[in-house]
């Protein structure tokens, strides 16, 4: 009987130790699905998944049901960004949710991706519709599309 109570501490060490790697690589792992509780759709929120490109936001982008938000610096977002976004950095995003619309398809912009995945789990969770633009301003970038400066 030890032995097998041995075998399972040991598989759940194993585990939580490849949770807690996984955990700091890139974008979330929730970004390829919606949550379970994801935010309900409203007659303005489009059905998209939750990671979309940037030519699908460059598509998107002029819809007046969509809101996108950098989560970069300010230093960031000066030296280049998508033209009509709004700027709140990841690190203020929690105290300034107030400043979103809530009836409104919500777009997460980055330098890579990976702030910008950080900040739609968080919009996800407080029942924004919320979608992370894959590859961020690089991405953009590398697709040919225009930057504000």
């Amino acid at each position: 009987m030890k032995r097998w109570n041995k075998g399972i501490l040991l598989v759940l060490g194993v585990l939580t130790v490849m949770a807690v790697a996984l955990s700091g690589c890139g974008a979330p792992a929730s970004s390829s699905a919606r949550p379970a509780a994801a935010a309900p759709a409203t007659a303005a929120t489009l059905d998209l998944p939750v990671t979309i490109d940037a030519k699908t936001v460059n598509e998107l982008r002029n819809n007046p049901d969509v809101f996108i938000i950098d989560v970069r610096e300010d230093y960031e977002y000066a030296a280049g960004h998508i033209a009509g976004t709004t700027l709140i950095p990841l690190g203020q995003l929690s105290s300034r949710l107030s400043e979103i619309p809530k009836d409104k398809t919500v777009v997460a912009v980055c330098r890579s991706g990976n702030r910008s995945g950080q900040a739609t789990e968080l919009l996800r969770r407080a029942g924004y519709d919320a979608h992370n633009m894959a590859g961020g301003m690089i991405g953009w970038e590398q697709a040919g599309l225009d930057i504000q400066r």
